[in-house]
């Protein structure tokens, strides 16, 4: 960690070129660029239809994957799969949390998170990734119900997002949708089998 500090603050001074490869440095995103290409994974597909998907294609992945091979990290400061799925149940959490105060509450406020502090705290690493799938699915299927009873009117009430701004029930289905599609790509890539 002192290493990285010292050559972070000499590329900041200008004195050398960023030593690590860039599957190694932290994610140097704008929350519009996070924005945009959360829903450029979207595109046009149905974000009902993509959520309501989601949960059997990570059993599809997970289904024959050693538990090692779920916990077992892709390259430093990258997420394992089985903290990648501790993180979908959280979000779902926080995802169906956030639309019942906006459809309780039009206009409310809604925190923003730090997701590497929460996988810290909450210790991701040692979560049982099938506990995790467990409760994925089942927040999930809660939510999709939901949503499904909505009347058109309440898809367009909203929150203000700390970060992003103003976001609708639409917005947030169609985002977690894009963040299904964007987790489901890193498992695969982390559990398709190594080229020799």
């Amino acid at each position: 960690m002192k290493f990285y500090i010292i050559a972070l603050a000499k590329k900041l001074a200008g004195h050398e070129a960023n030593p690590f490869p860039e599957e190694y440095r932290p994610m140097q995103e704008t929350i519009e660029q996070y924005k945009q290409r959360i829903m450029g994974y979207l595109g046009d597909q149905k974000p009902l239809k993509v959520q309501a998907a989601t949960a059997s294609k990570i059993e599809r992945l997970v289904k024959n994957a050693p538990r090692a091979k779920l916990k077992m990290r892709p390259a430093p400061g990258k997420w394992s799969v089985a903290e990648i799925l501790a993180h979908l149940a959280d979000t779902e959490i926080v995802c169906g949390y956030r639309m019942r105060n906006i459809l309780g509450a039009p206009g409310t406020p809604i925190s923003a998170f730090d997701q590497d502090k929460w996988a810290e705290a909450q210790n991701y690493a040692k979560r049982d990734p099938q506990m995790s799938l467990r409760v994925y699915r089942t927040v999930r299927e809660v939510n999709l119900s939901l949503l499904k009873s909505l009347k058109p009117e309440q898809w367009k009430q909203f929150g203000i997002h700390s970060e992003r701004g103003e976001e609708s029930i639409e917005r947030i289905a169609q985002m977690f949708a894009g963040h299904d599609i964007n987790h489901l790509r890193q498992i695969d890539a982390i559990l398709a089998p190594k080229k020799k």
